[in-house]
């Protein structure tokens, strides 16, 4: 292929927006100065109904994965219980975080490709009522299902006194979310999925009730010591580290492109190329791990009965140049998944699509041309 173009459909890093890296490639300023005050405020204020947060969002330099930990070394002290809802590798991910910081976890541990439902949950907490923290994820990237927060959130408030914490970082700026009415005290998230940015930036929205737990915590943190995070925001709109001056950039830039797009037809968008996905997979015949009332809007599991799911995988990135993601942990080899956020089209679906149609034929010998991409047209068709 002489152009080489690639094509990105995993479940992060997406793909960048052109204008999104004219932005960042702007002029450097100065971290310390006024422009990047006002930078930093814009970006934390037009964040604020993406995360349905009350609050201006605190901005850090790191991956995902730092925004979890600063969920859980702002929260956690030696020995305290929390109880983490696992259904997949990130919600064991953070079960790891809290063990690591002294936190006697309780594992809510569910069916991979299942979500947790407020039953499970609410029998769960009755046998640990002192918990000081539920962590919950919404939705879950390793199998790409979409964790009812509203119901978990109230649920963790009705039985408890704990704070209920929140990893979005697969699908914040894709889905629906209100602190206040879902009862989340802490929402984190990260650049690199549906933001439409480069890996590098975390996101944490805290309200009022989680802020005092923080500034009263005493456990040891330097780097990820939000309340420093707290501070300098407060005091001069900054940053006590050094921050990434241009992904800070490009997330305004994003800011402005959802703004225009309208969050709720963004939000729309997203299960719009969600049904596309699925439908178009049906029509391959090709199982999907996750049922379709409990799927995420922003990545989809498919689980091939005959264990060819690396060499769909591998198919699709030697002979088309379209890279999708291989299964995790229990799941490595037995699924493959394909993201469909930020800055994706219907277009950009029927691409994967047709690279899948002859995927198929090349691993299984299967005529399915036009089927996957005929499927997915109708869907789009009833959008229009």
């Amino acid at each position: 292929m002489l152009l080489n173009q690639q094509y990105l459909f995993t479940p992060g890093p997406t793909p960048i927006p052109e204008r999104v890296k004219l932005a960042m490639n702007q002029p450097m300023i100065g971290h310390r100065g006024q422009a990047f005050a006002q930078l930093l405020e814009e970006v934390s204020t037009r964040l604020m109904p993406i995360f349905g947060s009350k609050d201006p969002v605190l901005v850090l330099t790191g991956s995902g994965t730092s925004a979890l930990e600063a969920a859980a070394a702002n929260i956690i002290e030696e020995n305290d219980p929390v109880v983490v809802i696992v259904t997949g590798a990130f919600g064991e991910r953070f079960a790891t975080i809290c063990e690591t910081f002294g936190a006697i976890v309780h594992r809510l541990t569910i069916p991979w490709g299942e979500i947790c439902t407020p039953d499970q949950l609410e029998n769960f907490l009755h046998a640990h009522k002192d918990c000081k923290a539920v962590f919950a994820t919404y939705c879950e990237t390793s199998t790409g299902v979409l964790n009812p927060i509203k119901e978990l959130g109230a649920v963790t408030k009705r039985i408890t006194d704990a704070l209920f914490i929140v990893d979005g970082v697969s699908c914040i700026g894709a889905v629906p979310v209100d602190m206040a009415a879902w009862n989340i005290d802490i929402l984190v998230s990260g650049s690199q999925k549906a933001l439409m940015l480069p890996p590098g930036l975390a996101f944490i929205a805290v309200n009022q009730i989680a802020r005092e737990r923080i500034q009263s915590c005493s456990s040891k943190r330097f780097y990820l010591d939000l309340n420093r995070y707290f501070a300098s925001y407060d005091k001069e709109k900054s940053t006590p580290f050094t921050p990434a001056v241009s992904l800070i950039a490009g997330a305004l830039e994003v800011c402005y492109m959802i703004e225009e797009e309208g969050l709720e037809q963004v939000i729309q968008r997203h299960q719009l190329l969600k049904t596309m996905v699925r439908e178009g997979i049906k029509a391959l015949e090709l199982p999907l791990l996750v049922s379709d009332e409990h799927a995420s809007p922003t990545v989809t599991s498919v689980k091939p009965l005959n264990g060819k799911a690396n060499q769909i995988k591998k198919t699709l990135q030697d002979k088309y140049s379209i890279t999708i993601a291989g299964g995790q942990k229990k799941l490595k080899g037995e699924i493959f998944r394909i993201g469909h956020m930020g800055y994706c089209t219907s277009f950009d679906i029927l691409k994967v699509l047709t690279g899948l149609e002859m995927t198929i034929h090349t691993v299984e010998g299967r005529n399915v041309f036009g089927q996957a991409t005929k499927k997915a047209e109708e869907v789009w068709r009833e959008y229009v």
